[in-house]
């Protein structure tokens, strides 16, 4: 039966962002399930958060990897017969991506299958469970670099970031939110993309100029709407974002 506790799902929350998220959200009372496709960086980030008394759970879930997404989903099921929150936070930044004429095809598939294909096989997976919970939260990390209108303004301070792979996957994944929201729009769920900025990760070589605090709370604050809070928009910590 579907548990009284809220429970979570933030994928590749090992480290960095989704790392941040899950603390914070476990820190709300809910259960946390730290998606990672590495165990043991998953089971070490898990025993930080239980070091600090907090109700986090490693779950095995390799995006890219239909197996273990199946599992995940059957796994989440059994222990929980519902998913309250899912924010689909992993990602990546391929070394041979770069602009349309020197980007290598195999670095933008590989960026696309992660960053766009692999959200799409976990909400799928997991929106049976999300929809018998009373009132799902559905957080898509996407990035200011998916904004087409940022991408064409030359006056914008990631002009200079043509990264034809990445920015073409954290665009699609927008469509995803704006589709997913409209799908589900006579429903509870609430299905949102949130812009980090640009915070010091291992994406970036930690060039960021903004804290991981800073950049997981746009995220942390859509994974928690209330019940009147907006869906199938697009922001920031400072506000909505251009599409």
């Amino acid at each position: 039966m579907p548990t009284t506790k809220k429970i979570a799902l933030i994928t590749g929350a090992n480290k960095g962002i989704g790392f941040e998220v899950s603390k914070q959200i476990a820190r709300t009372g809910v259960t946390v399930l730290m998606g990672a496709r590495n165990k043991a960086a998953g089971e070490e980030a898990v025993a930080k958060l239980v070091a600090e008394g907090l109700d986090a759970r490693f779950l095995h879930l390799d995006i890219t990897d239909a197996a273990t997404v199946a599992a995940a989903a059957a796994k989440i099921e059994a222990d929980f017969g519902q998913l309250d929150i899912l924010v689909n936070n992993a990602g990546i930044i391929d070394h041979a991506d770069g602009p349309p004429s020197t980007a290598s095809l195999d670095a933008v598939d590989r960026t696309l299958r992660t960053n766009f294909f692999g959200p799409i096989a976990v909400t799928q997976a997991l929106l049976p469970l999300l929809r018998k919970a009373p009132a799902a939260r559905i957080v898509n990390v996407s990035s200011g670099l998916g904004s087409l209108t940022q991408n064409g303004d030359p006056n914008y301070f990631g002009a200079f970031a043509k990264f034809l792979g990445y920015n073409s996957s954290k665009a699609a994944l927008n469509m995803l939110t704006v589709q997913l929201a409209y799908e589900l729009r006579d429903t509870p769920i609430k299905v949102n993309s949130a812009d980090p900025g640009y915070t010091a990760t291992d994406l970036n070589e930690n060039r960021g100029t903004q804290t991981i605090e800073e950049g997981s709370a746009e995220t942390i604050r859509l994974a928690l709407l209330p019940d009147d809070g907006p869906t199938g928009t697009y922001s920031d910590k400072d506000g909505i974002v251009p599409w």
